[in-house]
């Protein structure tokens, strides 16, 4: 079923308007008593039938409220460094898909790709585009917030994430199956991936000032775009969102 997203308080008649409205109308040719489900801007999902469609606007009817939600226990903050070409659009994507609860795109040493002013600005609207479709084919109960480009440095003084850890290739000694057991209790973390080129020294130090974690991701060497999900996946297959 399909699922849309209204920037509106939850009420029991409620009111589709703009690119979903035409969606509903011209593409999926959806006609008043065809269901569909809704999340308001705070946070209630339900069951709606669709009253009456005019040009550009689509009025629903709440049905009933679905209590079941879709949203993991943890909340995953996925700092990714800038990956070249549509790289970080299947990162989003799928980061999205799995459950991150938002994704912060980090311009790092030894990314190749390099975005500032209007053009990051141009990117971040991209993505969450990207973000919200992702959101709604996969039945999330929010739209993950793609935050604005930063640096190492402002995306770990912007996080207050109680765990944290970071991706390194030349981690021997943690792996993030240990660091996660031995976190305890997960409320929320902060997971930070590097790019093509890797993470430098220097943001492993910044990072390790930080309170940071340095994990292994096992004995391969992952691409910047398998990474972050292998990570997500690991974490919330150890905090039982996959399933028992």
């Amino acid at each position: 079923m399909h699922r849309f997203f209204i920037p509106q308080l939850y009420n029991e008649e409620m009111t589709i308007t703009g690119v979903d409205a035409k969606h509903i109308s011209k593409v999926l040719r959806m006609q008043p008593g065809d269901k569909l489900q809704i999340v308001s801007d705070d946070g209630v999902s339900a069951l709606a039938e669709i009253a009456f469609i005019t040009e550009g606007t689509v009025a629903v009817r709440c049905l009933e409220k679905l209590a079941e939600s879709h949203e993991p226990a943890v909340k995953i903050t996925l700092a990714q460094g800038l990956a070249k070409g549509e790289k970080m659009d299947f990162i989003i994507q799928k980061a999205v898909e799995l459950g991150a609860y938002s994704v912060v795109p980090v311009a790092m040493e030894h990314s190749v790709v390099r975005l500032d002013g209007a053009k990051a600005d141009k990117k971040v609207g991209r993505w969450q585009k990207i973000a919200e479709a992702a959101a709604k084919q996969s039945k999330r109960d929010i739209i993950p917030q793609v935050q604005e480009v930063q640096t190492v440095s402002q995306m770990l003084a912007n996080n207050n994430c109680k765990t944290k850890i970071i991706a390194y290739e030349c981690e021997d000694r943690m792996s993030l199956k240990t660091a996660l057991r031995e976190a305890g209790q997960l409320e929320d973390l902060l997971l930070i991936i590097g790019p093509e080129g890797g993470i430098s020294e220097a943001e492993l130090a910044k990072a390790r000032e930080a309170g940071v974690i340095p994990v292994s991701l096992g004995r391969r060497i992952l691409r910047a775009e398998t990474a972050g999900l292998v990570a997500m996946s690991a974490i919330f297959y150890e905090t039982g969102d996959l399933g028992d």
